[in-house]
């Protein structure tokens, strides 16, 4: 059993779900599959619950538990210890903090739209602001929030508990909302037909489903804080099963409520940016409401954003300066302020995060920034969540060595058949993410969006390479300096 820990402030297990659940999925997430695969998402949805995100759930808690006495690193723990190799364990470090600056980018970016919403009321924010202004205020949030994180310690508690729950109950309402319109007169405006809701197995098809990975996944985020419960053994289990809850409401009920507002046949192109603004706008109109209730929305997805950049911020960083084979790293890096927080980290954060600005400032349109910076992430986070089920396979290859107080599937056999499935699933939705998603096969955008992903994915996991080099030289300048005062 795990020794409890002499802590004054230990973190509920519904704490930890909130947090865990304001990094894995949001409201607006479940408009992004919704506008690529249409209501047949509602089956891959189903498919991905039965099959795969509860066996993620499980993996999850298994090496959170078998790793207990590692929190700090989390995955890149789990990988070096299962494997026993220092070098992967640095590589999954620095994949999992890569992965998640695209995303910091894409919630920023969210950031800037909920406050559209809040001063215009309306769309019509492209009308106002020029892409490089965009940008540029991107930029600026995601600076001035690592700098708020850092100054802080407790934010991430509070944010991550008051935004999980004010976005779960606005989800809540949504759909209370849908069957109270469609109760009063109101009809489906995408019918629940077997037509309309049977998939459409195309090159397309297979490319958008990283992102329906990107949107489920995140659950080794928790792993940092394991320590943290009063009870681990009880509670981080519980904890688990409750984002598998929360995740299938969402999905399932919230994509029924989008069919019922907008015709699958007729979505609006900035769709994946406003769409969950048109919903709140169309739901409170029927409701007598006017705009009064997108104007709640949109307060409370501007706090969820900042919640999620408190949780990714926090959690990406602890990983990344954690105890996963500090030799390949310099110093500077895993140098942490009187706080703890890994501080040149946050530096080198703000630098990947300018990089991908910049590029994604050649596309015409804010539009064409939102969804390329989000199937971006349906490329590097499902490559990110494939290493999960390689430290599993790890661990289940070597059951006898590696103990834990929870075990997913008894059977050896069975465990290892369940990790493969899960490994390569996702390790193929993530490469054919690659494929550029709104642009029409063939042509100059879609060739142009094509290298960008393969430069950016080059950039965010290959410059990696340099971080062991930059500790090679700094330890032969630690060697010459020995040398010298000897």
């Amino acid at each position: 059993m795990i020794e409890e820990k002499k802590h004054k402030n230990y973190m509920s297990w519904l704490t930890l779900a909130m947090l865990d659940y304001v990094t894995i999925i949001g409201f607006e997430d479940i408009f992004f599959p919704f506008q690529n695969q249409g209501l047949s998402v509602v089956i891959s949805w189903l498919f991905l619950l039965a099959t795969y995100i509860i066996p993620y759930e499980m993996i999850v808690t298994q090496l959170g538990l078998t790793f207990k006495e590692n929190e700090a690193g989390g995955l890149a723990s789990w990988i070096r210890r299962g494997t026993g190799s220092d070098a992967l364990g640095y590589a999954t470090s620095w994949m999992y903090w890569a992965q998640t600056i695209p995303y910091l980018v894409d919630v920023s970016n969210s950031v800037i739209v909920a406050i559209s919403w809040l001063i215009l009321g309306n769309n019509t924010l492209s009308q106002h602001m020029s892409t490089f202004t965009f940008g540029l205020l991107t930029f600026v949030i995601i600076l001035l929030f690592l700098v708020f994180e850092n100054s802080y310690r407790k934010a991430l508690d509070i944010m991550s508990l008051i935004g999980g729950i004010a976005m779960f109950s606005m989800s809540f309402i949504f759909v209370l909302l849908v069957a109270w319109a469609l109760t009063h007169g109101a009809h489906m405006a995408t019918p629940l037909t077997w037509s309309n809701l049977k998939p459409s197995f195309s090159l397309h098809y297979f490319s958008t489903t990283g992102l329906l990975i990107f949107a489920m996944s995140g659950a080794e985020l928790a792993a940092p804080y394991v320590s943290r419960l009063k009870h681990p053994v009880r509670d981080f289990p519980k904890s688990m099963w409750a984002l598998v809850f929360m995740t299938a409401f969402m999905t399932i009920f919230q994509t029924l409520g989008l069919a019922a507002l907008f015709d699958t046949h007729n979505i609006p192109k900035d769709f994946k940016m406003n769409g969950s603004y048109y919903a709140f706008q169309i739901l409170g109109r029927e409701a007598g409401m006017g705009n009064t209730l997108m104007y709640v929305f949109a307060a409370v997805q501007l706090f969820f954003m900042l919640a999620q950049l408190a949780a990714l911020v926090d959690a990406a960083s602890r990983v990344f300066a954690s105890d996963t084979a500090s030799e390949y790293m310099p110093k500077w890096i895993l140098k942490k302020n009187k706080s703890g927080r890994p501080v040149h980290s946050y530096m080198l954060t703000a630098g990947i995060a300018l990089f991908l600005l910049l590029l994604s400032g050649t596309l015409p349109e804010i539009n064409d920034i939102f969804n390329w910076l989000l199937n971006l992430n349906g490329i590097v986070s499902p490559y990110k969540t494939s290493v999960v089920f390689i430290a599993f396979l790890a661990i289940r290859y070597q059951q006898d060595k590696f103990k834990s107080d929870f075990v997913f599937i008894k059977n050896k056999k069975g465990a290892l058949a369940v990790g493969w499935w899960c490994f390569l699933f996702t390790f193929a939705c993530a490469t054919m993410g690659f494929l550029p998603q709104e642009a029409q096969f063939g042509t100059q955008a879609w060739t142009n969006q094509l290298w960008m992903n393969i430069f950016s994915v080059l950039v965010l996991f290959g410059t990696g390479f340099l971080l062991p080099w930059l500790r090679k030289l700094e330890m032969k300048r630690e060697a010459a300096a020995e040398v010298l005062s000897d």
